[in-house]
Formats: C-alpha cells, structure tokens, sequence
C-alpha cells in the first residue's frame, strides 16, 4: 500500500507543478470562456477568433461560436450583415479609427439580428476591455 500512496502523491505533486491541482475527477475539460457564454467580469473573457480571421478595418463578419475558423462567413458590409446575423452568432466589427480593438456584437440566441451586447476586445491580447450598450 506504501508504493500506491508514494506512486499518488508524486502524481498530484506533478500536477501540481504543471498547473493542474484541479481535484475533479471528471476528465473532460471546461470549454474555453466566450463573450457570449461568460457573465463574469470583462476584463477576465478572451476573444478566441485568431487573428487573421478578423475582419479588415472598417467591415464586419459573421462569427458563428463552435464552426471551425475556416467556415466562418466572409467579411461585408456591417448592416446587411447584422439583417441576416443567425441567432447566437456575433458580429465582429473591426473599426478603421482604432486598429488595436475589435467590436463583437453578440446576436439575441433565439431572435435573428437581434444585437443584446457588444464587447469591445484588445486585439493583440484578445482580452475584453469594456463593454457597451447596444
């Protein structure tokens, strides 16, 4: 019984180290904080679109959560496509003034179009930064 209980403690003193103290036993890991998924404080959520799937300065696209970065929908115009914006998607609205943020507009999870917040997220840290009325 010795060796299991030295074979346990240098197993958790390992995960310690490498930053997993979690105690859970539930192997499945938590899902990455999205702006619409998180409620906590704004300062603590990060974007999670790369970098070059941002749209140019000055357009928008249509950022569906949970589709794979390469079948997301091409950049446009922002206000044709805010009209067809699916619900839970985000409009993402990279102004051309300021180059160093990036303006997501979360879309209403049941209502089309429907814009319920809008975070403003630093594009080098993809950190949120503050959050405005929509």
């Amino acid at each position: 019984m010795p060796a299991v209980l030295a074979r346990w403690t240098l197993g958790c003193a390992t995960a310690t180290l490498l930053g997993c103290a979690s105690a859970s036993s539930d192997p499945t890991p938590a899902p990455a904080p999205t702006p619409a998924a998180s409620r906590g404080p704004s300062t603590s959520t990060r974007l999670g679109i790369p970098p070059g799937h941002l749209p140019p300065p000055g357009s928008c696209r249509v950022w569906v959560p949970g589709t794979p970065p390469g079948h997301q929908a091409k950049a446009g115009p922002c206000a044709a496509l805010l009209r067809s914006a699916p619900p839970g998607s985000w409009l993402v609205y990279r102004p051309s003034t300021d180059r160093k943020v990036v303006h997501v507009r979360e879309i209403d999870s049941k209502r089309a179009g429907v814009v319920v917040r809008v975070r403003v997220f630093d594009v080098a840290t993809g950190m949120a930064v503050r959050e405005t009325a929509p």
